[in-house]
C-alpha cells in the first residue's frame, strides 16, 4: 500500500471513530443464525433458471457447467443423480433434494472444517479428541493471572466440553469430520440446537432465574440497557427494541422469553433449501407422485444445470429483446 493510500485510509478510520461518538453502542440481534441465501440471482424461472442453477449445485460449480456442451452437462447431472438419491431405490425424495442442496450450499463450511480439523488432529488419525482439542486451544483458557478472568475461562472449558459431548454420537471423546463440525456449528444440527438455545440462556441470563426478561433481551444487544437519558436516536431505539420484544419475541405474552421462545428467536425457521427442494420437484415431477426419477430430472435438465447451448439461447433472446 502506497503512502497516499495509508493516508487516506487512517483519516477515513479517524472520521468514523469521530462519528461514532456520542452515538447509542447498538449490537445487532447476533445471536440470530440466519442462513445463507442460496443465490443472489433473482428467482424468476420465466427468465432463466440461475437462481435455481446456484441453489442445486453452488455459484462456483454453476459457473462450471455454463461452459459444458449440453451433452457433458447432461453427462454430469446423471452422475449428480445418482449421488443424489441416497438410498439407491431409483427415486429422489423431496428429502433427499433437500439434504443435497444444503450440502452444496454448506461445502464452504465443510472445506473450513476440514482445515480447522488438521490443525487440531494432533496425532494425524483423522479424529479430534478433547485432550487434543484442549491442548490446542488451551492459550485461550489459561493465561490468565486474574482469578476473576481465570474463572471464567474454566466455565469456558466446561462449555465446551459440554458440547463436544453432545457432538461426539458414539461417545469415544473423538470427533469425526460430521462431529466436529456439529461441535463448532451446531446451529446446523438438530440434535444440537437445544444446547445451543440453552448457551444463549445461559449468556443472556443475568440474574439467574432460568428466563429472559425484556432488560436482559434488550441488554444482550444494546450496553446502555436502562438509561432513560440520552439523545432520542437511544430513546427511539430501546422503544423499539421493547415493542418488538413484546410482539414478537415473548409469544405467550407473559413478559420472558423460554425456551422455546429462544429457539423461535435465535434459529428462525429460513428452510431456503426446503422451499428450493420443493420448488425443483414439483417443477419436474410429471407423474406427481411427489418424488423424482432420473429420466424426469434429465428431461428437466435446463432447469437444474446450465450449459453452453441454454447461454447461447439467452444470448439470442436477450438481442431478439434488443431489437
Amino acid at each position: 500500500m502506497n503512502l497516499r493510500k495509508l493516508i487516506m485510509c487512517f483519516a477515513l478510520l479517524v472520521l468514523c471513530v469521530i462519528h461514532a461518538i456520542g452515538k447509542p453502542i447498538i449490537k445487532k440481534e447476533h445471536r440470530v443464525y440466519h442462513e445463507r441465501p442460496l443465490s443472489f440471482q433473482d428467482h424468476d424461472d420465466s427468465k432463466n433458471f440461475e437462481y435455481d442453477h446456484d441453489a442445486f449445485l453452488g455459484k462456483e460449480e454453476a459457473k462450471t457447467f455454463e461452459r459444458l456442451v449440453p451433452e457433458e452437462s447432461k453427462n454430469r447431472l446423471g452422475m449428480l443423480v445418482e449421488r443424489i438419491d441416497e438410498d439407491k431405490d431409483g427415486y429422489v425424495t423431496v428429502e433427499e433434494m433437500r439434504k443435497w442442496i444444503r450440502q452444496v450450499q454448506n461445502r464452504w463450511m465443510y472445506e473450513d472444517m476440514g482445515r480447522q480439523l488438521k490443525s487440531c488432529d494432533l496425532n494425524g488419525d483423522g479424529l479430534v479428541s478433547w485432550e487434543e482439542y484442549e491442548n490446542v486451544t488451551s492459550f485461550k483458557y489459561h493465561k490468565y493471572v486474574d482469578p476473576e478472568r481465570k474463572n471464567a475461562s474454566c466455565q469456558m472449558v466446561a462449555r465446551d466440553e459440554r458440547r463436544f459431548k453432545k457432538a461426539d454420537l458414539d461417545a469415544d471423546m473423538k470427533l469425526n469430520m460430521e462431529e466436529f463440525t456439529a461441535f463448532l456449528h451446531p446451529e446446523q444440527y438438530d440434535h444440537m440446537q437445544d444446547l445451543l438455545v440453552l448457551e444463549t440462556l445461559e449468556d443472556v441470563d443475568k440474574n439467574g432465574d432460568g428466563k429472559i426478561d425484556m432488560d436482559e433481551y434488550i441488554g444482550d444487544m444494546y450496553k446502555y440497557v436502562g438509561d432513560q437519558e440520552g439523545d432520542p436516536a437511544q430513546q427511539e431505539w430501546l422503544k423499539t427494541a421493547k415493542s418488538h420484544f413484546i410482539e414478537f419475541r415473548d409469544k405467550n405474552k407473559d413478559g420472558i422469553l423460554d425456551m422455546e421462545e429462544i429457539r423461535d428467536w435465535i434459529l428462525p425457521n429460513t428452510d431456503y433449501a426446503g422451499a428450493e427442494a420443493k420448488h425443483l420437484v414439483h417443477m419436474s415431477d410429471a407423474d406427481r407422485d411427489g418424488r423424482l426419477t432420473k429420466a424426469e430430472i434429465m428431461n428437466k435438465y435446463n432447469l437444474f444445470v446450465g450449459s453452453m447451448a441454454t447461454d447461447f439461447g439467452q444470448a439470442l433472446q436477450h438481442r431478439h429483446d434488443e431489437f
